[in-house]
């Protein structure tokens, strides 16, 4: 897989994913950190021309520096429910948008939640996109990839995780929800929102209020907000 940016580089680096680097023949000071990295791990460096970087990266914005990576290791459902604290997971339906998966991961590994469940295929590609979105998030978050989401979630509910669905219609405010219990928060994809029988398999539909003109959020906006309530609510606990 090929990763592609200073920041989804460095923590690949980190996570001792990286196999090789290719870095810009006019490569400056802002690499040395990690340059200094690869070097302590081994990983070979070439030095290429930048049209070499853009075809890499498909012209992404790559900053001077592209790394092939390991793919990562596949994680189960179970896998999301090892821990010390209450399992909080995301759950995406269908949200097909690159950037928009890349923040939600960023917002996960930020609130340190278990991880993020996603369905194999009608959504995002893990790749260089979603990394770079993610700022190098996806590299440390752990991501189980199933077939089917309204399956998934029947299987969460009988580990006695709490579903709890963001839809605009949803029966209550989503602080009135106890997200100190094992939960897992279900966001659909942009515009459709969630499909009908993962709707039907959560426990319970919140909603964000809005007071401004527009009917929506962005649903990484969303996932933050409602990701850092449920912190809130465990740091208050203890």
């Amino acid at each position: 897989m090929i990763v592609f940016g200073i920041n989804p580089v460095l923590e690949a680096l980190k996570a001792g994913r990286v196999r090789e680097l290719r870095v810009s023949q006019r490569a400056d000071d802002r690499l040395g950190r990690l340059l200094a990295l690869a070097r302590a791990q081994g990983v070979p460096v070439h030095r290429v021309e930048s049209e070499a970087l853009e075809r890499l990266s498909r012209r992404g914005v790559h900053q001077g520096v592209v790394a092939e990576v390991e793919e990562r290791e596949a994680a189960t459902l179970g896998d999301l429910l090892v821990g010390d604290a209450p399992p909080l997971l995301v759950v995406l339906d269908g949200v097909e948008d690159p950037h928009n998966v890349g923040a939600i991961a960023r917002s996960v590994d930020a609130a340190g939640a278990s991880g993020l469940v996603v369905q194999d295929r009608r959504s995002a590609a893990l790749d260089g996109v979603a990394v770079k979105a993610s700022a190098g998030a996806l590299n440390h978050v752990q991501v189980a990839e199933v077939v089917n989401i309204a399956r998934a979630i029947e299987e969460l509910k009988a580990s006695n995780v709490w579903v709890v669905g963001l839809a605009g219609e949803g029966e209550v405010p989503y602080t009135e929800v106890d997200f100190s219990l094992p939960t897992a928060i279900v966001l659909g994809a942009e515009g459709a929102g969630l499909r009908r029988l993962v709707r039907e398999r959560c426990d319970r539909l919140v909603r964000i209020p809005l007071r401004g003109h527009v009917d929506s959020l962005n649903v990484s906006v969303a996932a933050g907000i409602v990701l850092f309530e449920a912190v809130r609510q465990r740091q208050k606990m203890g």
